[in-house]
């Protein structure tokens, strides 16, 4: 008795579920419909995370650029501050006597010399080293303000397209769309081959598009974020660095020969290429953020296109 009330039960169940089968064409046009298109919002992310690699590549080169340009500038600060101190020792001597002899001059020069691996044998001459050099500074000053100005161009410009350059609302939902669309198609399939229809096509579509079921998109998302968190970080230091850097080769803050004027001038130096590495390494580090973010998309990317090209 309970064997022909189980069989019952089944004869019941059998129609009510076929009646929610749809038909293998229907099925085809219903991934057709959910699946086509996803490779082409894929290109997209990739094309701008590939646009923004070489964005936030040329903020690495600038604040590095600006770094070593600091470096530099901080050598032709001390020499120039070694210089003026040989010509105040001078001036200073001679107030004392009338003239300094030539030998006297040449001990004071000595120093200098054998630092700087240059050759200057009177006053005149390191009067003109000094002039020139104070050019030289003042000429790097403004490379490095320059070149930390494009890192935070550059890396603004790389935080809003990492900021927008992620998979939206709409993508996700006609991947979640493909993936239900396959698994009634697999059903479809089921039934078809107990119909006695031809799979073969249905099968190739619903192997080539099952891979979607195994691709991650919060990777994406997520490394478009650390590249603009670290786009925003090189961007704010830039900012900051170029304020500090256009104030540090000032012609106010150069001019003020007084011990707090020239230890200021030091300072807001020193803090210009520090934030300059800072905006370096930020923007080195976005660029790591964003070429990971295409490998990402493009293992999503190949999974849409393998499943596009058979749909066609």
């Amino acid at each position: 008795m309970r064997k022909i009330i189980s069989l019952l039960s089944l004869m019941v169940v059998i129609p009510a579920y076929s009646n929610e089968v749809l038909s293998l064409d229907d099925a085809l046009r219903a991934t057709y419909t959910a699946c086509v298109g996803i490779d082409d919002a894929l290109y997209d992310l990739k094309k701008m995370a590939g646009i923004n690699t070489a964005i936030t590549a040329v903020g690495t080169a600038a604040g590095a650029g600006a770094t070593v340009v600091g470096i530099v500038k901080s050598g032709k600060d001390a020499k120039a501050e070694a210089l003026e101190a040989i010509l105040k020792e001078i001036a200073e001597m001679s107030k004392n006597q009338s003239a300094m002899t030539e030998t006297e001059t040449a001990t004071f020069m000595s120093e200098f010399n054998s630092a700087y691996e240059t050759v200057l044998k009177n006053e005149q001459e390191a009067e003109t080293e000094l002039q020139k050099t104070v050019q030289q500074s003042k000429k790097l000053g403004n490379w490095r303000t320059g070149l930390m100005a494009t890192g935070a161009a550059t890396n603004l410009a790389g935080a809003i397209i990492a900021g927008t350059n992620r998979v939206d609302g709409d993508l996700d939902t006609q991947i979640t769309a493909c993936k239900n669309s396959l698994s009634a198609l697999r059903t479809s399939i089921m039934q078809a081959r107990i119909n006695g229809e031809d799979v073969a096509e249905a099968q190739s579509i619903e192997s080539a598009c099952s891979e979607f079921e195994y691709v991650d998109l919060s990777k994406i998302n997520t490394r478009g974020k650390g590249a603009m968190i670290s786009s925003g970080l090189g961007a704010a230091t830039g900012l900051v660095g170029t304020f500090t850097s256009a104030s540090a080769n000032s012609q106010k803050v150069r001019d003020d020969n007084s011990d707090s004027g020239k230890q200021k001038e030091k300072n807001l130096n020193t803090a210009s290429n520090v934030l300059a590495g800072a905006s370096a390494a930020a923007s080195a580090t976005a660029t790591v953020f964003n070429a990971t973010q295409i490998s990402a998309i493009k293992k999503v990317a190949e999974v849409a296109s393998k499943c596009t090209g058979v749909l066609k």
